[in-house]
């Protein structure tokens, strides 16, 4: 193969990597649309976005661990604790800010303890995560009795279930998680070294750049990001339940890999990321009105998930 023609296979792969996905989407939302009149409707449209807005925010989070070669198993857990923190604080003192707050700062907390362990002692983030998943969903167990907390308060309620307009605010939180964290990873240095440490660890680390201060900062949004979610999630169903986030790190997981993002680290973005959490819904949703069992949603959902990781390796393995 000449330099004409790598050059060519080069840019074929570049533009697949970065809109691949895009165009599947519209190819997936063509068929349905096709297979059933009641998808491409402005109320169906709405629900798939809320239905997104919670594993797309926990997604944003997780697109951040990955570019920089790591990966968060806890943000599920996260998910469960951080709602049933939220939700008994708000109980106990009858604060819903102290409630919000409560909320937040677990899922912080958690994930700077993830972020320490991982930088510092140098472990290995899958394990890590996986150790942190594990003793998060059995501390949320103790807290709840194993038992859902009921949410009552109207305000804390909106959240995940109140209307700016027409328009969900679960759907304007998505929107506003996504914009903040494009801005970050286009324009600030952080994103800048997200990238760098992602691409080449040991060369960003002899540039200068405080690598282990980039990685916490990193896992501690994931578990911010996690926090969010979970309010998000206990305020739509007026309860937090102790099992809430279960598998949604594999979601977050899988959407973040849709939307383009290599597991090698370095490559990728938020934008690709969204691009997979509305495939993810679109196809739930989709399935779900044509009446196709969930055994094989699950099915479609793991073909899906494995082509993309062989395609974003052949992508890889071309391109060294």
């Amino acid at each position: 193969m000449n330099q004409v023609q790598m050059a060519r296979s080069q840019n074929a792969l570049n533009l697949f990597q970065q809109y691949g996905m895009f165009l599947i989407l519209i190819v997936v939302c063509t068929i349905f649309t096709l297979l059933t009149p009641n998808f491409l409707t402005t109320s169906n449209m709405i629900n798939i976005f809320r239905q997104a807005s919670v594993i797309g925010i926990i997604a944003v989070g997780q697109s951040l661990v990955i570019l920089t070669a790591g990966i968060d198993l806890s943000v599920g857990s996260i998910v469960g604790f951080s709602g049933a923190i939220s939700a008994g604080v708000m109980l106990n003192t009858g604060n819903v800010y102290l409630g919000i707050a409560a909320g937040l700062g677990a899922g912080l907390v958690i994930g700077l303890f993830n972020g320490i362990l991982i930088a510092k002692l140098k472990l290995t983030p899958f394990i890590v995560t996986l150790a942190s998943m594990t003793l998060i969903s059995g501390l949320t167990l103790i807290y709840t009795k194993g038992n859902p907390i009921i949410v009552k308060n109207t305000v804390y309620k909106f959240i995940g279930q109140g209307y700016v307009g027409p328009i969900p605010f679960p759907i304007i939180l998505l929107l506003v998680v996504y914009g903040i964290f494009f801005f970050i990873l286009r324009k600030t240095i952080h994103g800048q070294y997200i990238y760098s440490i992602g691409g080449n660890e040991k060369a960003t680390m002899l540039a200068g750049v405080n690598v282990d201060l980039h990685k916490i900062i990193v896992y501690a949004t994931s578990g911010l990001l996690s926090g969010l979610a979970a309010i998000i999630l206990s305020a739509r169903l007026s309860a937090a339940t102790p099992v809430a986030g279960t598998g949604y790190e594999l979601d977050a997981i899988a959407a973040v890999i849709l939307g383009g993002t290599s597991l090698f680290g370095g490559k990728g973005g938020v934008v690709g990321t969204l691009v997979g959490v509305l495939l993810l819904g679109v196809l739930t949703t989709g399935m779900n009105l044509v009446n196709i069992s969930p055994f094989y949603q699950n099915v479609a959902k793991g073909i899906i998930v494995l082509v993309a990781v062989i395609i974003d390796r052949l992508i890889n393995k071309e391109k060294k």
